[in-house]
């Protein structure tokens, strides 16, 4: 048995690594037909009068979905330009802060003379840019001078620039907050929420004077053995080689990452979709229907929605790997089992960063009790240094954006910082 699979390994290889090429074969074939419909779209001027008839209304509705029938692989902008700082409008400007091979971390700049609480907003790496997080950013604004954590897409960086791991993962997060110097806060937002609290608990042991004054957990997967999630089943139910045989590929030619493997966004937005087909259908349905009654105000919220979701960037294969194998599979982080370049991560070295962990009740992604698990793991932290948060009635997405954030979670985050300032 092994000879035949040995055999028929590269075969199956190389036809994994055709899925790529032939995505990208599609986009490029379909880019003339998406580009006439643009081109047709753009003409709407001439029609005068008629463009206001119900049958040109659903042509031109018609031709602006066929427009849009595409994924991107570059971030939508943050479109952040101005914040209300207490009674007056302050200016914003994004700035790269810290340069690095496979992220950058921005800046949100104010122009505004009073210091405020340094906060590192430390962005998934899971298939989406780090605007997805534009809510979170705008809100904390308000109160904080806030950097990000700005990922780049695994295919537009060369094979020479190495590998990006879990490891290294932390290790970023390590420099950023060097670069930021001491008394910076952190605030994880879903997967990094590991990395982050590993990434703390290594500068705790080594006394790092740059360990943050606090660490944000929110809805983040610290023990996956708590109520496991349809995502933390479907983790399992495969060993990592079926992960990497099947889910794995190589960016082609003439891509700057051409050769890379990794992860694609294309392959995993398809997953996300396919969990609920009905409901982006549907989306789409009300969006035509929008185009064609000339409501453009919803037809305008769908379309920012879209734009931000089907902008995809790949994962690097080894930090892809690592991820489901280590957090989702062995659970190494509560089993006490992670290290992080051979030494073994102690989380109870964590003394002195205030300790918040955020949760929603209805969060079908990361559920209740996943991130609160942290608290058991930070043994010598001190009571007062503590906190949890159970938002009731938000699923995964409301911990981070939306109503219930800016009124109910936000302030209980500002608290904890300025708390410990």
């Amino acid at each position: 048995m092994e000879a035949v699979g040995a055999t028929h390994l590269p075969r199956i290889r190389a036809r994994r690594d055709m899925w790529y090429h032939i995505y990208e074969a599609q986009m490029q074939a379909s880019a003339p037909f998406r580009a006439a419909a643009l081109a047709a779209l753009q003409m709407r001027g001439s029609l005068n009068g008629a463009a206001n008839s119900p049958g040109a209304r659903r042509v031109l509705a018609a031709l602006e979905m066929a427009s849009r029938a595409t994924l991107t692989h570059v971030s939508q902008p943050f479109g952040i330009t101005s914040v209300k700082v207490e009674n007056r409008e302050a200016k914003v400007t994004e700035e790269v802060a810290l340069d690095l091979p496979f992220g950058n971390m921005l800046h949100f700049k104010k122009d505004i003379d009073a210091p405020q609480p340094r906060v590192l907003i430390v962005a998934p790496l899971s298939g989406h840019f780090a605007t997805l997080l534009r809510g979170t950013v705008r809100t904390m604004l308000q109160d904080h001078d806030v950097y990000i954590t700005d990922w780049k897409n695994a295919r537009s960086i060369p094979v020479t620039a190495g590998r990006f791991g879990f490891e290294e993962y932390v290790d970023y997060l390590i420099k950023m907050l060097e670069h930021l110097g001491p008394g910076a806060h952190i605030v994880a937002v879903c997967q990094p929420c590991v990395q982050a609290i590993v990434a703390t608990a290594v500068m705790a042991a080594q006394k790092h004077p740059c360990e943050p004054r606090s660490l944000t957990l929110m809805a983040g997967p610290i023990d996956c053995r708590i109520n496991p999630t349809t995502v933390n089943d479907l983790a399992t139910e495969h060993p990592i080689e079926w992960f990497r045989n099947n889910l794995i590929s190589s960016v082609p030619f003439p891509l700057p990452g051409w050769g890379r493997r990794v992860y694609p966004g294309f392959m995993q937005l398809t997953a996300f979709m396919a969990m609920n087909p009905e409901r982006h259908m549907d989306a789409h349905k009300t969006l035509y229907r929008h185009l064609v009654e000339g409501d453009e105000e919803q037809a305008e919220v769908i379309k920012t929605f879209y734009d931000e979701y089907f902008a995809v960037l790949d994962l690097t294969e080894e930090f892809y790997l690592e991820t489901v194998q280590w957090v989702f599979q062995e659970m190494r982080l509560p089993l006490g089992r992670l290290k992080h370049h051979g030494e073994p991560v102690d989380c109870s070295a964590i003394r002195r960063t205030a300790l918040l962990t955020v949760e929603g009740e209805r969060d079908d992604i990361c559920s209740v009790g996943q991130t609160a698990a942290a608290h058991e793991l930070v043994t010598k932290l001190r009571p007062h240094l503590r906190s949890h948060h159970l938002q009731p009635g938000v699923g995964h997405y409301g911990v981070f954006n939306g109503r219930r954030w800016d009124n109910q979670i936000y302030p209980t985050v500002r608290s904890v910082i300025l708390s410990v300032e």
